[in-house]
């Protein structure tokens, strides 16, 4: 354990980790929004949060597939808003959004009286927009949230949380978020290891407000500075801060979730003297489904973006009487910039709000011998998982979406729509929206955005059951997680672009001068997989593609960077009958 050398710091490793009780429900399930005190560590005071069902995270939801269910979330918080919301005024160095507390004069008088306004989105999930927690659809204290999960898709972790409108990120800062995991039998047959186990890993990061002294008061803060989003002091792992878990020599399942606002995580495994453990950890499925065969966690790490799933199995059998940890290397804001395969991890960076990179610490039974552990390896997982590509895709549309910036410095989802040769600017000119693009020496094309604030005309009309590829540009200076909710999908391409030709105060390209990108980027087997976030790095180019299948209505897409989300980083689109689109013309899409 480490000794805390100020009032602020707490012991770490002094508290074990915490499971998140279960439901495994029959057609029906009430969950209930409410009030707790929660003990996010022992050194501190009782934390007043917004919960399900009094548990933070909220209780793991098991179902199986074709198990439809139907939920009613009950809004039974009466409590005032339980954190303090601030924003310092200038940038600092080191951070000081990090430190705990904050001078009073710079509270937002405003947080206090938020209400407990609330609507439950299934992360993931396949299922009607009506039930699917618009994020307008919010409810108050003693309404109740309807919604119907038919559940029918592949076994999967999903999560659930808050998704409502403008408040998002503070709601789910709150407490308001959980796991949600769909069984099925090809997950049966590969004989995971289960029960105590199989481990939820349920992450976030938190600040917390301090005392005149100096000391934690166990309150929440949500402090940010300029235009950086939330980044909190304290890593927490199922609700406890830097906890501990007693494992054995056998192997683990871990399904980790990254519930942060906006802090990515770049974890590895070390030993006691901080070198990378090799060899013993194994990637088996993303957001979205198991992979077709495991891949071992590369020495970079594995990268979970905000909202991000990863499904991991540990092998402890030789690591007896060993004390491990899972440390973060991802300074914040995170760029994806890559780290040495041999430099050190696990070491503090105060300066890139990395102050304390420890994540929880795994204490390994000293037994003589490993416990007798049935599970193998499997050569393969997932006989159903299909890799896609462009060539082998069904017939589909395709979609041009870039993640630009306004003047005002406002991070926006551009959708745009090709421009015919005769309608281009006169070269030499940059135009409010328009953005020229050209792969090697290909043909440059010229794009005209159509929207870019989430109340802004809905362009995107999709036909239900058909395949689209959508091409994402990030002409923006940071990551951007990208979430499309109803759908899984699969990364086809990556590519670094060079974006210097955008010119963000005029809001375009210069006429002449377009984006340009050449060789693909490989994409690591962490990201091969089905997916429903995809992280876009700045000065990338990515491009997934899906079915839209399973529902239809109104349904939302979104930078999961909560505090992007609430400043506009969201759009609708709509997903109706192919029959319908015919008799009333909607649609339209274009070559990219």
């Amino acid at each position: 354990m480490t000794a805390p050398t100020d009032p602020a710091d707490l012991t770490k490793f002094a508290d074990p980790l915490r499971i998140p009780p279960t439901l495994r429900p029959g057609p029906e399930l009430t969950v209930r929004l409410t009030s707790a005190e929660v003990q996010l560590h022992s050194e501190l005071p009782p934390t007043p949060m917004w919960t399900y069902e009094g548990s933070f995270p909220g209780p793991t939801v098991e179902v199986r597939r074709g198990q439809r269910l139907r939920v009613a979330w009950e809004n039974g918080i009466t409590t005032p808003y339980p954190a303090q919301v601030g924003r310092l005024p200038a940038i600092t160095a080191p951070p000081a959004e990090n430190v705990p507390g904050i001078d009073p004069a710079l509270l937002d008088p405003k947080a206090a009286a938020l209400p407990a306004w609330a609507v439950t989105h299934l992360h993931g999930a396949v299922t009607g927009a009506g039930h699917d927690g618009w994020t307008d659809n919010a409810i108050l204290a003693g309404e109740s949230q309807l919604s119907e999960y038919p559940n029918d898709q592949p076994a999967t972790a999903l999560w659930y949380h808050d998704h409502a409108m403008g408040i998002t990120r503070l709601n789910v800062n709150a407490g308001l978020a959980g796991l949600y995991l769909v069984r099925d039998e090809e997950e049966d047959g590969l004989g995971l290891p289960s029960d105590e186990f199989e481990v939820p890993l349920v992450l976030c990061d938190r600040n917390l407000a301090t005392a005149p002294d100096g000391t934690p008061t166990g309150q929440l803060l949500f402090k940010t500075v300029g235009p950086l989003p939330f980044a909190g002091r304290y890593t927490l792992v199922n609700g406890g801060i830097w906890p501990h878990h007693d494992v054995r020599q056998r192997w683990y399942r871990f399904r980790l979730l990254n519930t942060s606002s906006s802090r990515a995580y770049r974890l590895h495994l070390v030993d006691e003297t901080g070198q990378r453990v090799p060899d013993a950890a194994w990637q088996i499925g993303t957001d979205s489904g198991l992979l077709g065969a495991p891949t071992p966690l590369s020495p970079q790490g594995l990268t979970l973006s905000p909202a991000e799933r990863a499904d991991l199995l540990v092998d402890f059998r030789a690591l007896g009487g060993r004390t491990l940890r899972l440390v973060n290397s991802a300074p914040q804001p995170y760029d994806g910039q890559p780290i040495g395969d041999t430099d050190p991890v696990g070491v503090p960076n105060p300066a890139n709000r990395l102050p304390d990179p420890e994540v929880l610490e795994f204490r390994v039974a000293p037994d003589a011998e490993p416990d007798p552990d049935p599970f193998t390896l499997p050569a393969v997982l997932a006989q159903s998982y299909q890799r896609l590509s462009h060539q082998t895709l069904p017939e589909h549309n395709h979609r041009v979406l870039m993640l630009g910036r306004s003047p005002a410095g406002v991070f926006q989802l551009w959708e745009m729509a090709e421009v015919p040769d005769s309608e281009v600017p006169p070269a030499g000119t940059v135009r409010d929206g328009y953005v020229q693009v050209q792969q090697g020496t290909g043909p440059v094309r010229t794009y005209r955005r159509l929207s870019a604030d989430f109340n802004d005309t809905l362009n995107w009309r999709v036909r239900q059951d058909s395949w689209e590829q959508w091409t994402i540009i990030n002409l923006s200076i940071a990551l951007h997680p990208v979430h499309i909710h109803l759908i899984r999908f699969q990364a086809l391409t990556r590519a670094a672009c060079d974006v210097s030709a955008f010119q963000q105060a005029e809001g375009g390209t210069t006429i002449g001068k377009p984006v340009t990108w050449d060789a693909e980027t490989p994409i690591v087997p962490a990201d091969q997989g089905w997916k429903d976030v995809i992280k876009i790095w700045p000065g990338e180019l990515v491009r997934v593609a899906g079915q839209f299948t399973g529902a239809t209505g109104r349904f939302m897409y979104h930078c999961h960077i909560l505090d992007h989300e609430d400043d506009g980083m969201m759009r609708p689109f709509t997903v109706a009958p192919g029959a319908v689109m015919d008799v009333t013309g909607m649609g339209g899409m274009g070559p990219m």
